[in-house]
């Protein structure tokens, strides 16, 4: 099964202990950092929405980007329950076009981890710098090398709820710096019968200060690279990195 077809259901339970308020309004200081005021904003790898609500909540005009037909079908009900308005469009974000250039850009929770080589970061770096109006401002962030290699790694992890469990087991690959993750879902479907279905996700090892050196070659400046939701830099164990940048 392909990344997230099935996982686009369980999700947003799975991931009920993400603050996205704070997550959000941290991007959009990281976004101002940099001297941009934005009022259109993309949302790169949106997967179900939920930090585009919130983009939208604040006033900005938002259009989500992802891959993920099932994810974009929960962020486009997800937009309607919460009364925001909200453009959700199915685009590889390396070949990312939008109609007309906007004020910032975002990829939250890992989406630049996904793509597993510097052929694919740069199309995406380039394809941004196109879709940000001078002045404007991308921001992202990366599982960082640490938490992949260290924490991931070669682990196993797995939970149990009442609708839903999952087995997790993942495999490094020093060579390639990235890891292999394998996911077993087992969803409650009616009464006591589960449906089980598994899924494989690849993420890269990033070295932020090779993705600044990218950024730049790619027409970005004023690099910023902090710890995780902080404006410092980032420690030797920090678990996420956050990266902005200004488009000139």
């Amino acid at each position: 099964m392909d990344a997230y077809e099935g996982l686009a259901g369980l999700y947003d339970a799975l991931m009920d202990d993400v603050d996205y308020d704070a997550w959000s309004e941290y991007y959009l200081a990281l976004i101002r950092r940099l001297g941009a005021a934005p009022k259109t904003l993309c949302d790169c790898a949106c997967g179900t929405g939920s930090m585009s609500v919130r983009f939208a909540e604040r006033g900005l005009r938002v259009t989500g980007v992802d891959l993920s037909e099932e994810m974009l079908a929960r962020a486009q009900v997800k937009a309607r329950k919460t009364g925001v308005m909200a453009m959700f469009v199915r685009q590889d974000m390396c070949e990312l076009a939008l109609p007309r250039p906007v004020d910032a850009l975002v990829c939250a929770c890992d989406g630049v981890n996904y793509l597993t080589d510097d052929d694919r970061v740069r199309a995406f770096f380039e394809r941004a710098h196109a879709a940000v109006k001078p002045g404007g401002a991308l921001a992202f962030d990366v599982s960082s090398p640490y938490k992949l290699e260290k924490i991931l790694g070669n682990s196993f992890f797995g939970e149990e709820r009442d609708d839903v469990a999952y087995l997790w087991s993942n495999r490094f690959d020093r060579a390639s710096r990235t890891v292999a993750m394998d996911l077993t879902f087992f969803a409650r479907t009616d009464g006591d019968l589960y449906r089980r279905f598994s899924e494989v996700h690849v993420q890269k090892a990033h070295e932020p200060e090779h993705l600044k050196e990218m950024l730049l070659e790619t027409g970005f400046a004023d690099v910023q690279i902090y710890g995780d939701k902080t404006f410092d830099p980032p420690r030797a164990d920090e678990s996420r990195v956050h990266i902005a940048a200004r488009r000139e």
